[in-house]
């Protein structure tokens, strides 16, 4: 039975690399849109390079004025593409003058990629940073300013200081904007007081923050060129809709921007929405409860699970269990879908989440380990309880839970921008997702220098323990050799356990774990030494080159490595994406350096053993394999593959399952925000017609509005701008909330034959137009009980802080109360003095209305 289910895998194999053939015959005959796009750059190329004796005869005075005159030549309609030559020539030049880089061919082709807005897939060590200086230069000629998205915020200052020399030699400002309300601008005469913890020397260059002057965040967005990450890009747009005048807002617009690692961006975090939250209510008894009874609970017996999905389902015998600990009949009628999801998420947090692998207990706290990168993310916190339910799990202290203020996926951000376009060493494989929710064409940049790199077939043992054994004999074969090695691991945990297989052997190593990215991008920029070990999380140190020789080395220290095969890279397992083991890949073989790379895999492999290795361990039991002993077989290669594809395939529908719900969220997030912004910029006479259109809904109140305002006078004006966003901003919470809880409950429709996609639609819209209704009945309600009386409470807007990304209150980003909002007497104990008796959510509402407390006042 396994020799007919290995006959037909390698039919189908052989079927498949059939297809391939004559798909590659047919784009070599006709051509593809790779060759097509290419060829057009290149047709471009011969009229920047002719240009380069020109602009070498300028003075260094000359480059700022070159750049007012092609914005001046903007402004006059003269477009983009015609100045593109001439802007690339400048920017090369420059270049070659401040950092002794000079652009190549193939630099100059992945630029003009840029610059029309594509994705331009270049390997690693073809120098991405230095090609942003181009299309960046050329876009900031006509726009507010240009965005340049990082993955973390020591790459955003890094790059900000390292290409801030060029673009500052051209005339353009510089800035970078970085988490807890840091950002500052390149400036060459300021000189940082930084003590020397804070310089790292990365690659062949040392760079030092002595020129990043600290400034506002809104002072940071007037920049030309503004560098950043992803998340606080995607925060600050949340936070200016969240602030109280027009004088708070940070961001000018979004016009073009360029993100760095475009996968990991758009497709690896696209799931994970950003979201800034208000504390909510504190159950932390009811998840120690949950915990408690999860830990009883029996996997297999009480329970199943699905490791594809994440998911559990409970048995007859666990609900049992589950309902005879917790002293009722029957947890679904008595207790409600809360009791049920309390329980399923314990059992997910005790069963599918692992310590040191998913997530790390530091400091009482647990933090969130990025499943791709193997970053830790202090501040992240999962959604729906599922945080909470692992602090209860380790003990750690229970943080409160926490309903939205806001809320954005990366999905819909990105695609504010009227331009965008990326650069990745890995996008091929990724590339039908990027141009169906994007609209992005990828296109791969030809090599400076052939490449190299010699990448030889996977070894696969059966077990873990056997090929953790083979890794260490082999890192210490090459150290004794003096050929360096990187070893890239999917997990600190997985970091750990290799290590003490290393030590065991007797190989020097250094381990990272992605908690530094500055001393991680130093030590991995060191990776490439004689007879260096480094074991690291996939993405340790990515966007950093690992030169041979080391980040200092001298041509003969370089040539030495060189001739002992270059960087020898090993993989410990195989990714859930064939991108992060491109990447990983990558990493050897620069600029035409040699070097290698091997996959070491087991059958007891996250991948393998999903997706059915069983059979295949089976036939190497029978056939008598040691399990440190390896077998190189392009069937079961072939079949990881395969499963990697289907992985791939799943979660890029499940991206599509969230963009397509967020996407009628984006709808409202839209129409609110955009009448926010117009609230907060309305003048005195906007005001007026603002106030006569709602009177003409509400006619019964007109005369209350009217003698209002006669006694109020000018100060009625500035009462009605807070009072409208405090309202609008307070229900559109509400109606987050309301939404959420809809999404939850919509896909039980489905076994009544109802789409429940369909279903979110059309009740969304439904109760958004309720929403547009309570806001004016609301905004006419509170008019109506203005008062000069200074004695009377505020409306406060509720503290509010951000998960997803740095957890951080709104105050330190300058953002106020929307209120100081003064409301008459008849109205002081419906508007939450802090002396009357508190009034519950689901209450009757003080002021009679019959309306509960929630929907009414307490809105």
């Amino acid at each position: 039975m396994i020799e007919f289910y290995l006959i037909l895998l390698y039919r189908k194999t052989i079927i498949l690399e059939a297809n391939i053939k004559y798909m590659l015959l047919f784009d070599k005959i006709f051509g593809n849109q790779n060759t097509k796009a290419i060829k057009e750059a290149r047709s471009i190329l011969p009229l920047v390079n002719s240009l380069e004796e020109e602009i070498k005869k300028l003075s260094d005075a000359d480059f700022p004025q070159k750049t007012k005159e092609l914005k001046e030549k903007i402004k006059n309609g003269e477009s983009l593409d015609l100045i593109l030559p001439y802007a690339f020539a400048l920017v090369r030049e420059a270049s070659f003058r401040t950092l002794s880089q000079r652009h190549y061919d193939v630099q100059i082709i992945g630029g003009i990629i840029l610059a029309r807005g594509g994705i331009a897939e270049m390997r690693t060590g073809e120098g991405k940073t230095l090609v942003s200086t181009l299309p960046a230069y050329l876009n900031a000629l006509s726009t507010q300013s240009v965005h340049i998205v990082t993955v973390n915020d020591y790459l955003a200052r890094r790059d900000a200081v390292w290409m801030g020399q060029v673009h500052s030699f051209l005339g353009l400002s510089v800035s970078v904007i970085n988490g807890q309300n840091t950002s500052y601008f390149y400036d060459k005469s300021h000189q940082s007081k930084e003590e020397d913890k804070d310089r790292d020397a990365v690659g062949s260059y040392k760079i030092v923050y002595d020129f990043l002057k600290p400034c506002t965040r809104r002072e940071a967005y007037t920049a030309d060129i503004v560098y950043g990450t992803n998340s606080e890009f995607g925060f600050d747009y949340l936070r200016d809709n969240l602030v109280g005048r027009a004088d708070l807002l940070s961001q000018r617009g979004h016009a073009y921007a360029i993100v760095d690692e475009i996968d990991s961006i758009l497709i690896d975090e696209a799931r994970t929405p950003l979201i800034i939250s208000s504390e909510s209510r504190d159950s932390g008894e009811l998840y120690l409860q949950f915990a408690s009874i999860a830990r009883t609970l029996i996997k297999g017996d009480d329970y199943t699970t699905d490791e594809k999905h994440r998911s559990i389902h409970l048995t007859d015998s666990g609900i049992t269990k589950a309902e005879s600990l917790l002293g009722i009949q029957n947890i679904y009628t008595e207790k409600g879908i809360k009791y049920v999801h309390h329980l399923e998420t314990a059992i997910r947090a005790e069963s599918l989440y692992v310590r040191d692998k998913d997530y790390v207990f530091v400091e009482k706290e647990i933090v969130i380990v990025d499943p791709f990168t193997g970053r830790l993310q202090p501040g992240r916190r999962w959604s729906e309880g599922l945080h909470q339910a692992i602090e209860a799990k380790e003990g750690a202290k229970i943080q409160k839970e926490t309903r939205a203020v806001a809320s954005i996926t990366y999905q819909n951000y990105f695609r504010f921008y009227k331009r965008l376009s990326g650069m990745t060493g890995t996008a091929e494989t990724s590339k039908e997702e990027f141009y169906k929710v994007y609209g992005l064409d990828v296109v791969s940049i030809p090599t400076h220098r052939n490449i190299a790199r010699i990448d030889r077939n996977d070894l696969i043992f059966q077990t873990e323990k056997g090929k953790l054994q083979a890794i260490a004999k082999k890192a210490k074969e090459l150290q004794k050799k003096g050929q360096p090695v990187l070893i890239g691991t999917i997990s600190i945990e997985k970091n750990e356990l290799l290590s003490a297989y290393l030590t065991n052997e007797g190989v020097r190593h250094t381990v990272l774990n992605a908690k530094n990215h500055e001393k991680e991008g130093e030590i991995v920029a060191d990776a490439g030494k004689k007879s260096a070990v480094t074991v690291a999380t996939n993405m340790a140190g990515r966007g950093v080159d690992i030169r041979l020789g080391g980040a200092s080395a001298n041509k003969e220290e370089y040539e030495e490595v060189k001739s002992l095969g270059g960087l020898f890279v090993v993989g410990t397992e195989r990714h859930e994406a064939r991108r992060i083991d491109n990447q990983l890949r990558g990493r050897a073989g620069r600029q035409g350096d040699p070097g290698e790379t091997q996959f070491f895999v087991s059958l007891d492999d996250d991948l393998m053993r999903i997706f059915g290795a069983e059979r295949i361990k089976n036939m190497m039991n029978k056939l008598g394999v040691p399990e440190d002993q390896p077998i190189q077989n392009k069937i079961v290669s072939n079949s990881l593959e395969g499963a990697q594809k289907k992985i791939e395939g799943f979660n890029f529908d499940a991206r599509k399952y969230t963009l397509e719900y967020d996407d009628v969220m984006n709808h409202q997030r839209r129409a609110i925000y955009l009448r926010r912004k117009n609230i907060l910029h309305f003048e005195k006479s906007e005001i007026e017609n603002f106030v006569e259109e709602i009177m003409q809904k509400f006619p019964d109140k007109k005369d209350d509005i009217i003698l209002r305002k006669n006694s109020l006078g000018e100060a009625f004006f500035e009462a009605v701008r807070r009072i409208a966003l405090h309202v609008t901003d307070t229900l559109w919470m509400e109606h987050l909330e309301t939404m959420e809880y809809l999404r939850g409950s919509v896909n039980l429709r489905a076994y009544g034959q109802r789409e429940p996609l369909v279903e979110y639609k059309k009740e969304g819209l439904r109760m958004f137009k309720d929403l547009e209704i309570s806001v004016d009945a609301e905004i006419v309600n509170l008019i109506t009980t203005l008062s000069m009386d200074a004695s009377n409470p505020l409306i406060d807007t509720p503290e509010v802080e951000i998960f997803s990304g740095r957890k951080e209150e709104l105050g330190a980003f300058g953002i106020e109360p929307v209120g100081e909002v003064h409301i008459d007497k008849s109205a002081h104990q419906v508007f939450g003095s802090k002396t009357t008796e508190k009034v519950g959510r689901n209450d009757p509402c003080l002021c009679g209305s019959g309306k509960k407390y929630k929907k009414c006042h307490g809105a």
